[in-house]
């Protein structure tokens, strides 16, 4: 069922931060009033920018996994594994939202919008639209990854079927292999590829995005949309996925490429339909699954998250994302 909107309290102020520095007195005080410099013209810039935005009188979020911090602490909404650290909440917290509802649900595919979302044959939310009402006057929607899937878990489908290919195919391409129907070609003694069924998959999401983008205007014409993409999943090469991940690294590249054909079409779609694209993966990039410094989990988290999924530090740069993109 849809969680009423409620009431936020206003987050807690910046925490003083410890200078560590060892050296003579006056070079100390030289980094203190240096450090408090940067702080105070770091917090003038985000509150100069947070003025500039109007708090909303009703923001609503919507989206999958990614826009419901799937794992993060602390969670609700049974299988929909919505957090309140999500970027929802963070953006609506930092805009010091009037209301705010989160209908955000994990495995969300874009039918989720405007049909009642089940899970092996389990309802677990209502139309994610039902949400948006006339008075809304800012919308997030994070929709589309899972719709490269063919079964309830979404995104999950993909995921699965390259883990496996990994087991028995660790050198090669074997996630590739099976959405990009690679064969031997004895014609021309070469490895050859067909139709790219995840890239097909993305186009067929490209019309639905559009129609969900055309209904929240039609529910709330005063609302600044915005279509949140989704960030860095996994690098752009390989080399760096080698015994850090359960996926072969030949193919880190293919799904790479592949999250940047979403993401592209995410954001034409945006544009064409009066909403306004947030790029996370940019912000995002270098903290994939196989970096040092995480901010997308891997298969086995080191944070609380849903495998492949941000973090809390994730959902913050994203919410981070979604404030720069209202200014």
């Amino acid at each position: 069922m849809l969680r009423p909107a409620r009431k936020l309290r206003t987050a807690s102020g910046p925490h003083p931060v410890r200078n560590s520095a060892r050296n003579s007195r006056t070079p100390r005080k030289s980094a203190l009033l240096g450090a408090a410099a940067l702080g105070a013209a770091l917090a003038l810039t985000s509150t100069s920018a947070q003025a500039a935005t109007p708090a909303p009188r009703h923001y609503v979020a919507l989206g999958d996994s990614y826009a419901a911090g799937a794992g993060v602490p602390g969670q609700s909404a049974g299988l929909c594994l919505r957090s309140d650290r999500n970027y929802g909440h963070l953006v609506a917290a930092a805009l010091k939202a009037a209301n705010y509802t989160d209908v955000t649900c994990a495995a969300a595919k874009v039918k989720a919008m405007t049909q009642a979302q089940y899970d092996a044959f389990i309802r677990v939310n209502d139309p994610q639209l039902d949400a948006v009402t006339a008075d809304t006057d800012l919308v997030t929607l994070g929709i589309g990854g899972n719709d490269l899937g063919v079964t309830d878990l979404g995104l999950g489908d993909l995921v699965a079927t390259c883990i496996a290919g990994a087991v028995v195919n660790p050198l090669g391409t074997p996630c590739k292999d099976v959405f990009h129907h690679g064969y031997w070609d004895w014609s021309s003694w070469s490895w050859q590829y067909g139709n790219d069924d995840l890239a097909d998959r993305i186009e067929a999401a490209r019309p639905q995005v559009a129609d969900v983008l055309k209904r929240i205007h039609a529910k709330a014409p005063n609302a600044r949309v915005l279509l949140v993409g989704y960030p860095s999943v996994l690098p752009a090469d390989g080399a760096s996925c080698v015994f850090r991940q359960p996926i072969a690294p030949g193919d880190v590249p293919y799904l790479h490429g592949v999250l940047g054909e979403l993401n592209a079409m995410l954001k034409s779609t945006a544009a064409a339909n009066g909403a306004t694209y947030v790029d996370t993966a940019a912000p995002t990039a270098g903290h994939d699954v196989c970096s040092d410094d995480r901010w997308i989990e891997g298969a086995l988290p080191g944070s609380p998250a849903v495998p492949f999924h941000p973090n809390a530090t994730g959902e913050k740069v994203m919410a981070d994302a979604v404030l720069a993109a209202l200014r």
